[in-house]
C-alpha cells in the first residue's frame, strides 16, 4: 500500500517567480511576435516588398527620419550643454519645460503644427505667409517635438552624472576649452551619443502619428502599414512592414547593447564649476527660449483652439466644446484611458521590479535569459506589437477586452521601467541575501523589508513612466481597441477625421492637464516615502 504520509514538494518564492515570468514573457512577448514573423512566409506577405509603394515609403521614412534625427539630437545635446556648462538660472524649471511635449500624443504634435502652420493656421495667419507644413517639413517638425525630450534627457543625464574632476586638473594644465571639450567631454558621450542616435531614429520611423497628420503625400512606412491593416484589412502587407519597422529597431538594440557591453566610461559625480562668461550665457538663453517656444506651441495652439466656437472661422471664446466633446463619449474614453493607465503602472511597476530582482540579484542562467528578453522588448515598435497582438490572440476570450490593452501597453513600456529597477537593485549591497541567509531572514522578509524600501523611489519613477506612456500611446493599441474600449488618445484621430478640431484640441489638452496631474501625484508621493 503506497505511503500516504509522503512529503509533498512546494515550490520556493524564487522558483514559483521564475514560472510566472517565463509564461508572462511566452504569452506576452515570444509567442506574438513568432507568430508575426511565421505569418511573413505568405505569398502576399513576401510580394509587398517588390512593390512601388513600399520603395516610395520605406525611401521617404529614412530620409525623414535621417533629417529628424540630426536635427533632434543635435538640438538636445547644445540644450544638454546649456544645463551643464553654464551659468543660465533655473535649470530644473527648463528641464521641465523642455520635457513637456511628452506628456501629448505624437498625433498631438501633428495636429498642432497644423492649427499654427496650416493653410488656416494661427502663425500663417497672422504673419499672412502661404507656407506649406505638409510634406516632409511637416514630418521632421513633428518628429523634433516629440523625439528631443526623450534624447535631451538621455544626454542631460550623461552629462549631470559626469566626474568634472577632469577638467579642474586641465585648467590647471591650461589646456584650452575647445580641446577639453574635444579630447573630454566628446570621449565621454560617445556612448551616450550612440544610444541617443539610435534611438532617436527608431522613434521617429516607427511612429505614424505625425506623418497620418502632417505627411500629405509624403508616405512614410508606419502610415502605410496604419492604412493596409486599418483601411483595407490587408494583414499580409502590415506584417511585411511591420516586420521592416522591426529591423532598425533591432539594429538599434544591438548596437547599444554592444556598447554598453564595453564598459561605462562614467566617471564618478563631481560638479563642474563654470566660469563667468556673459556672452555665452547669453547665448545659452537664447537657446533654451527659442527651443521652448517651439516645443510648447502646440500646447498653446491647443489652449487657444479648445476654446473657440469655430476654428478659425469663429475665434469667439466658449465652452460648448465640452459639451460637444461629453457627448462623443469623451469622459467614457478618459475614464478608459485612467484604467489602463493605473492598471499599467501598478502591473508594470512589479511584474518590471520582480524581473529586474531575479535577473540582477538571482544567480544563474535563467537570471541572464530573462534579462535578454526583458530588455529585447525595447526592440518591437508599439505599432508592430500591436499588430502582432492582433493576429495571435483574435478569437481568444481576451481579443477585444481592455485585458488586452492593458497587456500590450505593459510589454510596450516595460523595458524602461525594468532597466530602473535592474540598475537600482544592482546598486545594493551583493552580500545582502547571504546576510539573511545567515540569520535565517526568509528571502520573502528581504525582499519586502529592504529591497523595497530602498528602491521605493525607483518604484515610483517607474509607476509614473508607465502611467504617462499609457496616456499619450496609440501606436501600440491602435489595432486593438473598439468603441467600448477605446483610449483617450485615439479620439484625436477620430474628431480630426470628422472636421471637429476644437474637440480634437480639448482632447488633447484633457491629456496633459491628466499627466501633468498624475506627474504631481507621482512626485508627492515619492517624496513623502524619502522622508
Amino acid at each position: 500500500m503506497a505511503n500516504s504520509n509522503k512529503p509533498v514538494a512546494r515550490l520556493s518564492g524564487m522558483s514559483a517567480a521564475r514560472i510566472l515570468l517565463a509564461v508572462f514573457f511566452a504569452v506576452a512577448v515570444i509567442a506574438p511576435v513568432v507568430a508575426l514573423l511565421l505569418h511573413l512566409a505568405s505569398p502576399g506577405a513576401l510580394e509587398v516588398f517588390s512593390t512601388p509603394a513600399f520603395a516610395t515609403s520605406l525611401g521617404n521614412s529614412v530620409v525623414s527620419s535621417l533629417l529628424g534625427t540630426a536635427l533632434s539630437v543635435a538640438l538636445a545635446l547644445a540644450a544638454a550643454l546649456t544645463l551643464t556648462r553654464t551659468n543660465v538660472p533655473l535649470r530644473n524649471a527648463w528641464a521641465i519645460v523642455l520635457t513637456l511635449p511628452m506628456l501629448i500624443p505624437s498625433i498631438a504634435h501633428g495636429m498642432g503644427l497644423v492649427y499654427l502652420f496650416g493653410s488656416n493656421g494661427i502663425v500663417t495667419n497672422f504673419l499672412g505667409t502661404s507656407w506649406n507644413i505638409y510634406g516632409l517639413q511637416g514630418i521632421v517638425m513633428g518628429a523634433l517635438l516629440y523625439s528631443f525630450p526623450p534624447a535631451f534627457l538621455m544626454l542631460y543625464d550623461a552629462l549631470r552624472y559626469e566626474n568634472c574632476q577632469v577638467y579642474d586638473a586641465a585648467d590647471i594644465m591650461g589646456i584650452p576649452k575647445a580641446s577639453q571639450f574635444a579630447r573630454i567631454t566628446l570621449p565621454y558621450l560617445a556612448r551616450p551619443l550612440v544610444s541617443t542616435v539610435f534611438a532617436t531614429f527608431t522613434l521617429i520611423i516607427t511612429d505614424y502619428g505625425v506623418p497620418i497628420m502632417v505627411g500629405g503625400k509624403y508616405s512614410t512606412l508606419s502610415v502605410l502599414m496604419y492604412q493596409e491593416v486599418i483601411g483595407r484589412l490587408n494583414f499580409d502587407s502590415g506584417v511585411a512592414i511591420g516586420v521592416a519597422l522591426i529591423l532598425p529597431a533591432i539594429v538599434a538594440f544591438v548596437v547599444d547593447l554592444l556598447t554598453n557591453a564595453q564598459g561605462n566610461l562614467a566617471f564618478s559625480v563631481h560638479p563642474k564649476r563654470v566660469g563667468k562668461s556673459a556672452g555665452r550665457d547669453a547665448a545659452g538663453w537664447v537657446l533654451l527660449v527659442a527651443l521652448a517656444l517651439f516645443l510648447v506651441s502646440p500646447l498653446a495652439a491647443f489652449s487657444v483652439v479648445a476654446f473657440v466656437v469655430k476654428y478659425p472661422i469663429t475665434m469667439t471664446p466658449t465652452l460648448a466644446n465640452i459639451d460637444r466633446a461629453l457627448v462623443f463619449g469623451m469622459d467614457e474614453y478618459w475614464l478608459n484611458s485612467i484604467v489602463i493607465a493605473i492598471t499599467v503602472s501598478v502591473l508594470g511597476a512589479a511584474v518590471s521590479w520582480l524581473a529586474a530582482y531575479v535577473s540582477a540579484r538571482a544567480q544563474g542562467g535563467f537570471g541572464r535569459a530573462l534579462h535578454l528578453v526583458c530588455i529585447t522588448t525595447m526592440a518591437i515598435p508599439g505599432i508592430v506589437l500591436g499588430l502582432a497582438y492582433m493576429m495571435f490572440f483574435k478569437g481568444t476570450p481576451l481579443y477585444g477586452t481592455i485585458g488586452i490593452l492593458i497587456m500590450v501597453n505593459l510589454v510596450h513600456f516595460f523595458a524602461s521601467p525594468y532597466l530602473m529597477a535592474y540598475n537600482a537593485l544592482n546598486k545594493l549591497n551583493a552580500s545582502l541575501e547571504a546576510v539573511g541567509q545567515t540569520l535565517g531572514i526568509p528571502r520573502r522578509r528581504m525582499i519586502l523589508d529592504v529591497f523595497v524600501p530602498q528602491t521605493s523611489g525607483t518604484i515610483i519613477e517607474m509607476a509614473s513612466y508607465f502611467f504617462v506612456n499609457c496616456m499619450v500611446t496609440i501606436s501600440a493599441v491602435a489595432f486593438l481597441a473598439n468603441v467600448s474600449h477605446m483610449p483617450l488618445a485615439l479620439l484625436i484621430s477620430d474628431f480630426d477625421t470628422q472636421m471637429l478640431v476644437e474637440c480634437a484640441a480639448l482632447v488633447s489638452m484633457v491629456i496633459f492637464v491628466t499627466n501633468v496631474a498624475a506627474k504631481v501625484v507621482f512626485a508627492a508621493v515619492k517624496r513623502t516615502l524619502a522622508k
